[in-house]
């Protein structure tokens, strides 16, 4: 038998502000916000397992608390990292305790802009700058430092925003829905143009596919001429590629699939050469770029 979720609690006394102690527990337990993720209601039992601690402590009266539980069971999905910027107004509102339905609504309203911002605050600006200096880094200097400290930059960022938001957001209410919902638009195609350039910085300094053809009785570098159209062409190309196909419905995986097909293939043949140092070193390429997989293993190292 489906519970029905009261309009108003029992005990409408205002409960005592949280302690720091509280809020703290309820930042670290958000991290497991997806720990229990489903189809259903895709982030709700990780939401309720991270404000639990606070629930508790504002609803003494057990009626109370059992309603709150239920409610905050609802539909949720939002950025991870930015999820305590809805766990602080919800608080509020609890800790006032607000409607059930009103609650229900803010954080509906707070929680659905969180998914476009993040990404594009986190996974499109924040990932792909972190990434790129540390990953040169450690291909320049042959060292673990660049991963360890893109570890150590990244965590430490999503933790600052995690804590912030908590205590902002707690002390702010429910002026902060209309401060986010006024701005959201803005903000989110601001930092999505900033990720898209530093994508694309990314696939011109690291975009290393080229063309090993040699076409004609002239022996005419095909790669040539098209670094003398546009430099890094076939990286591009092969982006936007993989985008289009993203945008006809394919799945990441099938994406992955495709490139390793195509590029172990390609490199069988002698199509691709990419930075492959023992094609380049060994000087046994056929005539027209043609460089037989097997070759490149069976040609005898210096040692032998």
């Amino acid at each position: 038998m489906a519970y029905n979720i009261p309009e108003k609690y029992q005990d409408l006394t205002p409960a005592q502000p949280l302690d720091k102690k509280t809020l703290n527990k309820m930042v670290w337990l958000s991290c497991f916000l997806q720990a229990s993720f489903n189809y259903e209601r895709m982030q709700a039992c990780g939401w309720l397992w991270s404000m639990l601690p606070g629930l508790q402590k504002i609803h003494t009266n057990k009626e109370d608390l059992k309603a709150s539980m239920a409610h905050n069971l609802d539909f949720l999905n939002t950025h991870p990292f930015l999820v305590t910027f809805v766990m602080g107004i919800v608080l509020s509102l609890e800790q006032n305790k607000a409607d059930t339905q009103t609650i229900r609504s803010v954080r509906i309203s707070a929680a659905s802009p969180l998914g476009g911002i993040g990404d594009a605050l986190f996974w499109l600006t924040l990932v792909p700058i972190t990434a790129g200096l540390t990953a040169n880094m450690a291909m320049e200097q042959k060292s673990l430092v660049g991963a360890i400290l893109f570890l150590i930059i990244f965590n430490a960022v999503q933790f600052v925003v995690r804590f912030g938001l908590m205590y902002w957001s707690y002390g702010l209410g429910t002026k902060a829905v209309t401060m986010l919902t006024s701005n959201a638009k803005e903000f989110t195609r601001a930092a999505s143009i900033l990720g898209i350039f530093v994508v694309g910085a990314l696939i011109a300094n690291y975009g290393s596919t080229t063309l090993r053809l040699i076409v004609g009785e002239t022996q005419i570098n095909v790669q040539s001429l098209l670094d003398g159209v546009l430099p890094k062409l076939i990286p591009l190309l092969i982006t936007l590629g993989i985008y289009a196909l993203i945008k006809k419905g394919w799945t990441p995986v099938k994406c992955i699939v495709l490139i390793l097909v195509v590029g172990i293939v390609g490199c069988a043949f002698g199509i691709w050469s990419g930075d492959s140092k023992v094609q380049d070193e060994a000087g046994n390429a056929l005539p027209g770029g043609y460089t037989p997989l097997v070759e490149w293993y069976q040609y005898p190292t210096p040692e032998e």
